[in-house]
């Protein structure tokens, strides 16, 4: 199905699934039209300041209260259980898609964790596999919002707010407390979620970049209303301070008929982001790939960055081109979307892959794309077929227990045990 979106990040919208259902002057009136419940989400607390504030009034056709109890719910993977903090590099191989039909919710895996949810700092990396649409089953997260990164495979999200498709190479915010489900478009799917505990995503501040650049706000695209209005037996899942639990409901809970404000999912195509680069010396700092930022209370200290590694021209002069050597206050979980990142052209890095270098811990280019690097003709270069992303955060990423029995590759380290000794001094 073909949607219609509402573009522009953070825009205040108004939007209607049956024309009337919004109130003409009042964001609560004394009896709402079509027989509708009047609900206020609100993404920030109430006294943030007004140009932070995030909310969005809601006309539904039942509160959101209406359901019976929570109960816990059983899940082996989506845990921060077993969190083992390490200063050692770890990649992990793409997650394997299991035959078994299961749906998104059931395919998180939990790879490592930052910060605290119950604190209201720091991240969450999961990824996900899916072979099955969500079906009579509902999820919402109250410890964070979720950025999904898709790798394989076409995503439908139905949502309170409408419907968002996104396919390979786009991303798709669900902010925190909104009820979504995820139908699959393909056989199969894969991908990536940071769980953002932290201050909502924004666009970070260009500086002497100026007005243009980076990831421009017209991108990003919102849903127009749409509803469910059916009854039946369902099941409200949610996350909450951590743990998992489940609840049944009547009715889809997905029945807002029209909406207005400025708190609502989006997505956004990583190919839309305006690359700044380097042009003269030196490797820039991957910030200038910023496409989202969470802060937190230190100015330029991120909570998270969101940072890709687009298709780009390679025009520096005199310099190692690639990401250099380096160790880093930050720590950064890395994913590979499609083809080949240009610090890891050797073998083991692939699309679904994923590595982890925490604070402090050295990391750089394997011998393969050091050597190529430094031998290669300095001539404009097209790096196209590409697109790496990074979680970058001010916090240490403990990785789970899980995630160490999944698909970690035990010899990466051997990725830079062959770097030769070059230096033609005659010290000591």
């Amino acid at each position: 199905m073909a949607m219609t979106y509402q573009s522009g990040f953070g825009n205040e919208f108004s939007t209607e699934a049956v024309k009337g259902a919004l109130p003409a002057l009042q964001n609560s009136p004394q009896k709402p039209a079509q027989g509708l419940y009047v609900e206020q989400l609100s993404g920030t607390a109430f006294t943030v300041p007004q140009k932070s504030n995030m909310r969005s009034w809601l006309y539904r056709i039942l509160p959101s209260v209406k359901h019976a109890p929570f109960k816990p719910l059983k899940h082996d993977s989506f845990t921060v259980s077993g969190l083992m903090p390490t200063p050692n590099q770890m990649r992990w191989s793409p997650a394997a898609i299991p035959v078994k039909k299961h749906d998104i919710i059931d395919g998180i895996v939990t790879m490592a964790a930052g910060g605290d949810a119950h604190h209201g700092a720091g991240l969450t990396v999961h990824v996900y596999t899916a072979t099955a649409s969500m079906k009579n089953r509902y999820f919402y997260n109250a410890d964070g919002e979720m950025l999904f990164v898709l790798q394989l495979g076409s995503l439908v999200f139905r949502t309170e707010m409408g419907v968002i498709e996104a396919a390979p190479g786009e991303i798709v915010v669900i902010p925190r407390g909104i009820k979504f489900a995820v139908d699959i478009q393909d056989k199969q799917a894969r991908g990536y979620i940071c769980e953002n505990h932290g201050a909502p995503f924004m666009l970070p501040d260009l500086g002497p970049i100026g007005a243009n650049g980076l990831a421009l706000p017209r991108h990003f695209h919102y849903p127009v209303a749409a509803y469910e209005d059916i009854k039946g037996k369902f099941s409200l899942d949610c996350k909450f301070n951590g743990t998992l639990w489940t609840a049944d409901i009547g009715h889809s809970p997905l029945d807002v008929v029209a909406w207005h404000g400025n708190y609502a999912p989006y997505k956004y195509n990583l190919d839309h982001f305006m690359t700044i680069n380097t042009v003269s010396f030196d490797h820039a700092d991957p910030s200038i790939f910023t496409v989202l930022t969470s802060p937190s209370g230190t100015p330029g200290v991120a909570n998270i960055d969101f940072v890709i590694f687009p298709p780009r021209w390679s025009v520096a002069e005199h310099t190692f081109r690639p990401p250099y050597f380096h160790r880093n206050i930050m720590s950064e979980y890395m994913g590979l979307i499609r083809g080949v990142y240009d610090a890891k052209e050797g073998d083991g890095f692939a699309p679904g892959g994923s590595s982890l270098h925490n604070c402090m811990s050295a990391h750089g280019p394997d011998r393969v794309s050091m050597e190529k690097a430094m031998n290669e003709k300095l001539a404009p270069v097209k790096m196209a077929d590409t697109m790496a992303f990074m979680f970058e955060s001010r916090f240490v990423m403990h990785p789970t227990s899980g995630a160490l029995k999944r698909g970690l590759q035990k010899d990466y380290f051997k990725c830079w045990q062959s770097l030769p000794r070059m230096f033609g001094g005659k010290g000591k």
